[in-house]
């Protein structure tokens, strides 16, 4: 067989959710990106404690929805795979981007990116790429992805605080993984990073999310 793969580009639509109002008496603006086999609006739960005068949460959608094993009842999405992963990191890019540019959020408020799992992944290609400034960048639970280096995040200001939260008892991330992400999350910051495991497995820490601001 003699098969020859072609790409094609189009105009696509997807949504994306949002938690409270943003007013001026806004803080903060959140930008959270949701793990595998999650949907965004499901995904704001984690945030709903947090101050709804303060706080506005954004939260895109992943556009690759696919039934959950095993009963195939549920939808979840996926972010990325390993099959063309620059174009579809391209997509997810321009995506973010549509997102950010319908959101119009000032300058005066304070940017919180958090990725969890799969979400670490693309939340902190789109800061390098975009060179998107944030007042914090939170990694929960998620792997850094290889091709990113130091210099990539040079153009973040001093004052902008780095976390890493990951379960002790997390069931995809071993002693030796999170060994290994946490020297990779201090050779790309330096010494402004906060390391913060918690006795958990491999779920949204909201405690430590409210702990945030």
């Amino acid at each position: 067989m003699n098969s020859t793969e072609k790409e094609i580009s189009y105009k696509s639509t997807n949504s994306y959710s949002i938690l409270n109002n943003l007013t001026e008496a806004t803080k903060n603006v959140w930008f959270v990106c949701h793990g595998m086999s999650y949907l965004s609006r499901y995904f704001l739960k984690y945030f709903k404690d947090l101050n709804p005068d303060e706080n506005y949460i954004i939260a895109p959608q992943a556009q690759s929805k696919y039934y959950i094993p095993p009963t195939y009842k549920h939808v979840g999405a996926s972010w990325l795979t390993k099959e063309n992963t620059l174009r579809e990191t391209d997509n997810v890019m321009r995506y973010y981007d549509a997102v950010l540019e319908t959101e119009n959020i000032s300058k005066d408020k304070n940017i919180i990116v958090v990725g969890y799992s799969q979400g670490v992944s693309v939340a902190m290609r789109y800061i390098a790429n975009r060179q998107l400034h944030c007042s914090q960048l939170v990694l929960m639970s998620g792997g850094i992805p290889k091709e990113l280096v130091a210099d990539d995040f040079k153009f973040l200001e001093e004052k902008t605080k780095i976390t890493m939260i990951y379960g002790t008892q997390d069931e995809y991330l071993n002693d030796e993984r999170m060994q290994s992400e946490s020297n990779r999350v201090i050779e790309l910051f330096g010494n402004n990073v906060t390391i913060k495991p918690f006795d958990g497995e491999h779920i949204v820490n909201v405690e430590m999310i409210n702990n945030l601001v």
